[in-house]
Formats: structure tokens, C-alpha cells, sequence
């Protein structure tokens, strides 16, 4: 479970800003996780609740936001939408597609006190 792993680095950017501005508590979270970034959802909240005990990130609401995926066919020569690694092209059927977005996940915003 690479989740765990995830949230305890989520919980250490978010100790560090928050150590850098001077702020008590956090209060929220706001992660963009991208359509092909392979993270279970609700095994990194779980996990995310777990790691966040006895740290100034504690009691905070984790907010996720889901990017699409998105890639670019070498065949189409275009942008097309991707909802899953390895899939054919939705408009040609090649398996030449290299992934553009979607496939990444961000700590996007903190909300403090």
C-alpha cells in the first residue's frame, strides 16, 4: 500500500509550510490527484488520517480533486482524453499515446490558522 507512504510525505510538505509561515494549525488540505496517477483514493484518506495524529496537521479535512487524464496520439497527431494507462486512442484505436496529464498529484492549497 504506497498510500501510506504518500500521505506521510503529503503530512511532511504541509508541517514544513506550515513551520516556515508560523501557522498553528492546519485545517484543510487540498490535493489535485491526477486520473492515472494509480492512487486509491480512499486508502490515502485512511492513511492520511492515520499519519496525521499528534502533528499540527491533525483534525484537518483532506479535499481531493480529480484531474483528468490526458494524452497526446502520435497516429491522430491531436490531444485526446485518457481514462486509463495503456488504453487505445478514443478516436483512432493506436496504443501510441503519450501521456500529457492526469498522472501526477499536488498538494494544491492549505487552509491555517
Amino acid at each position: 500500500m504506497h498510500e501510506m507512504s504518500l500521505a506521510e510525505g503529503i503530512v511532511q510538505l504541509v508541517e514544513d509550510a506550515v513551520r516556515a509561515d508560523g501557522c498553528a494549525r492546519v485545517r484543510a488540505v487540498w490535493l489535485e490527484i491526477g486520473q492515472l496517477a494509480a492512487v486509491e483514493k480512499e486508502s490515502l484518506r485512511f492513511c492520511f488520517d492515520a499519519v496525521t495524529r499528534d502533528t499540527v496537521v491533525e483534525g484537518a479535512r483532506l479535499e481531493i480533486i480529480e484531474t483528468p487524464g490526458q494524452g497526446w496520439c502520435m497516429k491522430c497527431e491531436g490531444n485526446v482524453a485518457v481514462t486509463a494507462l495503456y488504453e487505445a486512442c478514443p478516436v483512432c484505436g493506436s496504443y501510441q499515446i503519450q501521456v500529457t496529464g492526469g498522472d501526477a498529484m499536488r498538494v494544491k492549497e492549505l487552509e491555517v490558522e
